[in-house]
């Protein structure tokens, strides 16, 4: 009974002295600490006496030096508040903080030698640089003390993670002081690579090597792991997360230098694994100043300017310096988020001009064109969303395919110097609506690029792009932070994937390139099984997979069937046969097309289609008209895909 009374006490204790600290001013806490340092003189003063003497109580020198024990702490006090040392949050104690109080115990102990001298204190002379030396240890002794309080008292109110930090460089160094002010997480300790730093202690915290991992989750309780090496390249990173897969830790990530760049504290910028991250694959730079020399000084017009791609092709022409960029998007919401950006990244040196409109409305199209003198049309507006499309085909059809049209004839009557369509993977022996209503459109543009009299019309073509609207990875977070399950159309799914930056470079460097009915493609490597990433991003975030293999685990991965329209595999080009572009990675697609008289009559059938809002008739026309175009589920070419 009295053992329970005692540590009930002790908690009330703690919580008194945790809401005391939490309601305190920041002036009331660095009145503590002045105060705390006035006594903190005068005790010092005392035990260098001691020191000096070799006396516990050194009574001869009461008398006469009294007036100093009081001087000391009055202009000691004055001298600190005016250099701020109380002001020095608990939180942020580190050498830097220990220099100044050093300044300070140095400057008090001239102080110090001027007054037992001016006034005859008669104290040996030796004492100000002993009591120098004595009131820094106080201080700092103190300070380090009430820390360890106030995060004693803050572990118990709310536990904090244990977290390792890998890599012991300067990211890293600079990170974990950056993470020991924080109430959510508590660095433990550096993972390094290099056995020479082993058991070696950098910011005092002790060094690690990877294989000491296990271990360290084990009797440590370590919940995260962050990566600090933002120098490492894409290919490093992914082995690195490899080894991390399959251990119960969460693991978070720094972005590469140049991203860092953006004026963020470090801990601010922690991020978890990103799909991108997992792919270990290189991004291809397509930037040049050949690319850049296409735009400037030209007026831009890009549809769809709220997009995923839209926006980034937005930022990006900026760079570019364009003499106006024109944002046509048909959400209000979506344009006034791109006007805001750009107006703030431009800085009134470019001229920002925002159209809320439609591409299938023909005269909004052609005013817009004509009145701001557009030369260049990046059209990345459409419908993109397989299942929705799927089951809104006609106004798919409407937007995808009639309002390319409407957008290139009006592009081609105003003179506008180049056209680029931004297309999709899923354009390929299409399967579903919405790649058939692409592939339309590509057919569309190639079409009047026959005809074209003075505009280049040409195509770019892309597979997924990481962190676009809609895209699958989200999902998978969101699934992930709810306690699963994970849920997947089919275990052999893969995909292709990119990254937006390079989705926007390849539709910039089309529009550089482009001579006239060209389809670019990127050379994406090797696509992506979405089973694997499913996997890896569970495991990453600090959870086992849940199977027969683990039947304890704590999220499982659940098939729900191909959505209607949905490929198992997709494809960037509709037959083998390229041909080479002045950059490497770049890739030109040779494929046929529709004849003047297909088109139009294509075109003809699928408007009447739309205007009847007759799904059934638009699927027959678009399946009659498509090479390849089987639109039943896992069919590609006319065979179907084993399940």
């Amino acid at each position: 009974m009295l053992e329970s009374a005692s540590i009930a006490k002790q908690d009330y204790l703690r919580d008194s002295m945790g809401n005391l600290h939490n309601t305190m001013t920041r002036g009331q806490k660095a009145a503590i600490l002045l105060s705390l340092d006035g006594f903190f003189m005068s005790v010092a003063l005392f035990t260098a006496l001691q020191l000096r003497l070799g006396q516990v109580w050194p009574v001869q020198y009461f008398p006469q030096g009294t007036g100093l024990f009081i001087l000391m702490p009055l202009i000691g006090m004055a001298l600190s508040w005016w250099m701020g040392i109380p002001r020095i949050v608990l939180r942020t104690f580190e050498r830097r903080a220990i220099l100044r109080l050093g300044q300070f115990a140095s400057i008090m102990a001239l102080i110090c030698a001027a007054l037992n001298t001016g006034f005859s204190f008669g104290l040996p002379r030796s004492i100000p640089g002993i009591w120098a030396a004595v009131f820094l240890f106080f201080a700092v002794f103190s300070r380090l003390f009430l820390l360890d309080i106030m995060d004693r008292i803050q572990s118990r109110a709310s536990p904090k993670k244990s977290v390792l930090i890998y890599g012991a460089g300067s990211t890293g160094q600079q990170l974990m002081a950056a993470l020991q002010g924080s109430p959510d997480v508590k660095p433990v300790g550096f993972l390094d690579e290099n056995p020479a730093l082993r058991k070696v202690e950098v910011s005092g915290l002790r060094v690690f090597l990877p294989d000491d991992l296990p271990t360290l989750i084990e009797r440590r309780g370590v919940a995260q792991v962050i990566l600090a090496m933002p120098s490492i390249t894409p290919g490093e990173r992914r082995r690195i997360l490899k080894q991390l897969e399959h251990l119960a830790v969460e693991v978070l990530t720094l972005p590469s230098f140049e991203t860092m760049l953006d004026g963020r504290a470090l801990q601010d910028q922690l991020r978890p694994v990103s799909v991108d991250d997992l792919l270990g694959r290189d991004t291809v730079d397509l930037s040049s100043e050949e690319v850049s020399a296409a735009y400037t000084g030209k007026t831009i017009m890009i549809s769809g300017a709220g997009g995923s791609i839209g926006s980034e092709l937005c930022r990006q022409l900026l760079e570019t310096n364009p003499a106006r960029i024109v944002l046509y998007e048909q959400s209000e919401f979506a344009l006034y988020q791109i006007d805001m950006d750009l107006r703030e990244l431009a800085h009134n040196e470019i001229e920002i001009v925002s159209i809320l409109g439609s591409v299938c409305d023909a005269p909004r199209v052609e005013r817009t064109l004509l009145a701001n003198g557009v030369q260049i049309i990046l059209h990345a507006a459409a419908y993109k969303h397989v299942p929705l499309v799927e089951e809104n085909e006609v106004e798919g059809a409407r937007n995808n395919i009639i309002g390319t049209r409407t957008l290139a004839d009006a592009a081609e009557a105003a003179g506008v110097e180049r056209f680029i369509l931004v297309s999709t993977d899923k354009a390929v022996r299409p399967t579903n609506v919405m790649g058939a209503t692409k592939r339309m459109a590509e057919l569309v543009v190639q079409d009047r690029q026959t005809r074209s009299k003075g505009t280049i019309f040409t195509m770019v073509r892309f597979g997924n792009v990481l962190g676009s609207s809609g895209s699958v990875i989200p999902l998978f977070r969101k699934q992930i932070q709810s306690g699963g399950p994970v849920t997947l159309t089919h275990a052999d799914v893969t995909r292709y994937f990119m990254t937006i930056p390079e989705a926007a470079q390849l539709v910039l460097l089309a529009g550089s390139f482009a001579e006239g009915g060209e389809v670019f493609v990127l050379d994406m490597g090797k696509p992506v099984k979405i089973w694997d990433l499913a996997r890896s991003l569970i495991e990453l975030s600090g959870f086992t997979v849940k199977d027969e293999a683990n039947p304890k685990g704590d999220i499982s991965i659940e098939i729900t069937g191909l959505r209607p329209g949905e490929k198992l595999y997709e494809e960037l080009l509709i037959d083998d046969t390229t041909i080479a572009t002045p950059h490497p990675k770049i890739l030109r697609a040779a494929e046929g097309l529709l004849s003047e008289t297909e088109t139009a009559s294509s075109l003809r059938d699928i408007e009447s289609a739309v205007s009847a809002g007759d799904g059934s008739i638009l699927r027959t026309i678009l399946e009659h008209r498509l090479d390849g175009y089987s639109p039943e589920t896992g069919k590609i070419g006319g065979q179907r895909l084993s399940s």
